[in-house]
């Protein structure tokens, strides 16, 4: 097997885990306020992957430049965009919505392939731009009036910052080592999270702080947030972007929403309606066609 597969289907368990954590995170996030638990969830992540690296890796220390710290954190400004808005938006809109919203990311990674890697943008790329806006229309607005539920649009932000974020990865994945990268990417996630905790947030005291923690739903969302779906998943996709396109990575992150979308149907009772169903259709038609029908591409 290829690496180039192995990268495939590493990703695609990535996005399988991320999609799966959506209900999860949002049961707890109505008990812990989201940028409080977005702080917790990175700076541990970011802890763990650090003592992966004090243990076995430890020479990767001495590779941190001033470049990989300036780029490792415009790429944690970017996925604290996304999980920032994400988080939010979830309080405020379903499972299924929060999920194939976020998936919109993928229709502008093109776009942004063009103008940092220099890959055409092709006529199939604005059809399914096209595609995505409408199937996003029926998907918040059901067939009723023109009105966007506030967590939509909340989550819509988010999916700018997951694309910028896969965009400069494809950029700078091959130029550092990935465990440091990834590290950094957690850090600064965790830190800009705390800093808008503590600006726009009440967790109360430390005694209510510690009852909130302790609540199982919570607990239990911190412990799968903290390892699999945070350190090891960002490991995973910082290695992976070596031996694959950006491009090549959002069609695999569009079966996310996917994953979402189910959990939130078996679990959650969560139903989508027909015009929501045909709007999810129509996002991933966009998706699809985005990204098998553009350019040939290269790896960086």
């Amino acid at each position: 097997m290829t690496r180039s597969r192995i990268a495939d289907l590493s990703l695609l368990l990535v996005a399988m885990m991320w999609g799966c954590t959506f209900l999860i995170v949002q049961h707890a996030v109505r008990v812990l306020p989201p940028m409080a638990f977005n702080g917790i969830r990175f700076l541990g992540a970011a802890l763990l992957l650090a003592l992966i690296i004090t243990l076995f890796y430890r020479r990767q220390w001495r590779e941190i430049s001033g470049k990989m710290l300036l780029h490792g954190s415009l790429l944690g400004l970017f996925l604290f965009i996304g999980f920032g808005f994400q988080t939010v938006g979830l309080l405020y809109t379903t499972t299924s919505n929060t999920g194939f919203i976020t998936g919109l990311s993928v229709v502008i990674v093109p776009f942004l392939s063009c103008f940092l890697l220099k890959h055409p943008i092709s006529r199939f790329t604005w059809i399914s731009a096209l595609l995505a806006a409408a199937g996003l229309y029926f998907l918040a607005f059901a067939g009723s009036e023109v009105n966007w539920n506030k967590g939509d649009m909340l989550v819509f932000f988010c999916a700018v910052g997951f694309a910028l974020h896969i965009g400069y990865m494809g950029k700078y994945a091959s130029r550092y080592p990935s465990l440091p990268l990834a590290s950094l990417q957690m850090g600064v996630v965790g830190i800009l999270s705390v800093t808008a905790s503590l600006f726009t947030e009440s967790v109360g005291s430390l005694s209510v702080l510690y009852e909130s923690l302790t609540v199982p739903e919570v607990l239990t969302a911190l412990l799968i947030s903290i390892g699999p779906t945070s350190a090891f998943a960002y490991w995973i996709q910082t290695v992976c972007q070596k031996y694959t396109t950006p491009s090549r990575v959002a069609i695999i992150f569009a079966t996310e929403p996917v994953f979402a979308a189910l959990t939130g149907m078996m679990f959650a009772g969560e139903t989508l309606g027909l015009p929501g169903g045909f709007g999810c259709l129509l996002i991933l038609a966009g998706m699809v066609i985005a990204e098998l029908k553009s350019a040939p591409q290269t790896v960086q």
